[in-house]
């Protein structure tokens, strides 16, 4: 009983110490500054083992990855929705025109909402920036990414991952988002899973149940 009563004063405290009205710019800055910061916060990986890691780490979560070159996206993007068996493709403002192979059917998404989302096949997006450790990609409401929503709802989301987009840890992601930081952000590592109790794991809860990226090298 004594350790929860040390522990719930020490919680308690801590939150009283945060919401001192007598703390100022200057010491929160100072506390801060003071926060121990050993974990590892630069990567050290070369390009080609930083783009297999991340590749590695899609494919554990039941992603499909694909690389292919700049002038061949356009090709890849008509290989992968072939491939699914998905025509009707929702896209946000600013998607590059040229990443949009003929034979398919892309809407402009941007202002859509969750109806209309749902009577697409899929989305089509771009990133902010992807994280090699983890496996995950960081959206943002932005050009050629759109609105939350837009990554949400569908069934199905197809992703254009640029190498140089590619960091290797958690931390180097902050520093990259930190000039956009007001803008709505999401972070997500493959295709949308979770489990209950039971450990039935159930796909597509919170997001799209199926993932293609493609990486351009």
């Amino acid at each position: 009983m004594s350790n929860s009563t040390d522990a719930r004063t020490a919680i308690l405290s801590s939150i009283r110490s945060a919401l001192r009205s007598s703390m100022d710019a200057a010491e929160i800055a100072d506390e801060y500054a003071a926060i121990s910061r050993t974990y590892k916060r630069v990567g050290t990986l070369g390009r080609d083992a930083l783009l297999d890691l991340f590749a590695h780490r899609l494919r554990e979560y039941d992603a499909g990855v694909s690389y292919c070159p700049v002038d061949k996206i356009s090709d890849e993007i008509a290989r992968i929705l072939r491939s699914r068996g998905r025509s009707k493709i929702a896209v946000p403002d600013g998607l590059p025109a040229g990443w949009l192979p003929e034979g398919f059917e892309f809407e402009d998404g941007t202002h859509f909402d969750d109806y209309q989302l749902d009577l697409m096949d899929g989305v089509l997006t771009g990133c902010t920036v992807a994280i090699a450790e983890t496996g995950s990609i960081v959206l943002q409401t932005a050009a050629a990414q759109g609105p939350r929503i837009l990554s949400l709802v569908p069934d199905y989301h197809l992703c254009v991952v640029f190498a140089e987009q590619v960091v290797e840890t958690v931390p180097e992601s902050f520093a990259q988002l930190d000039a956009v930081s007001t803008l709505p952000t999401t972070f997500f590592s493959g295709p949308s899973a979770t489990a209950d109790i039971e450990m039935t794991r159930i796909k597509g809860v919170h997001g799209p149940r199926f993932l293609d990226v493609v990486l351009v090298v």
